[in-house]
């Protein structure tokens, strides 16, 4: 992995109103080839912050700098979308066109040749299994399709960086698994990623290094496999009944309450298998720390409330 840096945020904030501040102070780097990301719950600032990545008119910011490939976005916006790809939240797919004319638009934008742009839109098409539907019109593609092809479109212009704001929110295990898969070989073949998440197990999957963020704030920064054996004990008993909150105990583990769920954390799993023994089958679940966990730890709540 090169050392080179290819984004740098240095003290960005972006506020709405004195009372809202999406984002606040942040800082972080990304270095070429490394797929970085941004975990956190809705309304963190994660998107915010992306939006000021790629698109000064939508989303200047209040204060700080930032910089992509040496350019910034406040002054340099269209020589960073040549160079970037951009996967946004929503899907602004042309829904009447079909999936060839959808990426022919969309390339002939950047310029490219149009017997060029043909053999790359067939090449991308493949690489996202699309290669099928290549006449459907994009109406007729499910959710998983949509996302694949804004994918593929992002691409077109062979990007540096590629910025993925929620790619896989709202969509089944097998689809999501397969764009983990198609990002681990982007990642491979030297594209630079910044993506945003709220599923901790996308985070923990393709992410080499990992900025968890809450109320527009950095809570923890760094590798995910270690932010999980730096800051959370390695087990967690989950109580997933209505007794639990009623149950006493007085041992060493570590107890937290969330909304429906009540945890213990320890280092040992047998401490906690001694409370589960308590509880009848279903209504407890015995599993390794994660970064939910972690989250939960540093802020106090989960990442889905």
């Amino acid at each position: 992995m090169s050392d080179t840096i290819a984004v740098r945020v240095d003290r960005v904030s972006k506020g709405y109103s004195p009372e809202f501040q999406a984002v606040s102070s942040l800082s972080f780097e990304v270095k070429s080839s490394q797929c970085f990301g941004l975990l956190g719950p809705n309304g963190a600032g994660k998107s915010s912050l992306m939006r000021m990545l790629y698109n000064k008119t939508l989303r200047d910011r209040d204060e700080g700098t930032i910089e992509i490939l040496g350019l910034d976005p406040a002054k340099d916006e269209l020589a960073i979308k040549y160079v970037t790809g951009i996967v946004p939240q929503d899907d602004n797919l042309d829904v009447e066109l079909d999936i060839e004319n959808n990426l022919a638009i969309y390339g002939a934008f950047y310029g490219i040749p149009r017997k060029a742009l043909k053999t790359k839109i067939g090449e991308l098409l493949e690489f996202m299994e699309l290669g099928e539907k290549r006449k459907s019109r994009v109406r007729e593609l499910s959710g998983g399709m949509r996302r694949r092809l804004i994918i593929a479109r992002a691409l077109l212009n062979d990007p540096k960086l590629l910025l993925l704001d929620e790619p896989t929110t709202g969509l089944d295990p097998q689809v999501r698994h397969l764009i983990w898969d198609k990002l681990r070989l982007l990642k491979k073949q030297g594209v630079t990623m910044v993506l945003t998440t709220h599923y901790m197990d996308e985070a923990f999957q393709i992410c080499d290094e990992l900025l968890i963020m809450d109320k527009g704030k950095k809570v923890l920064e760094g590798v995910p496999a270690r932010l999980i054996k730096d800051h959370i004990e390695g087990y967690v008993l989950e109580i997933i009944t209505s007794n639990g909150e009623a149950f006493s105990y007085k041992g060493p583990a570590r107890r937290e309450q969330t909304r429906d769920r009540l945890l213990f954390y320890s280092n040992s799993a047998a401490e906690l298998e001694g409370i589960a023994h308590q509880f009848k089958a279903g209504e407890f679940y015995l599993r390794q720390s994660n970064l939910e966990d972690v989250f939960l730890k540093t802020t106090g709540r989960s990442l889905h409330e």
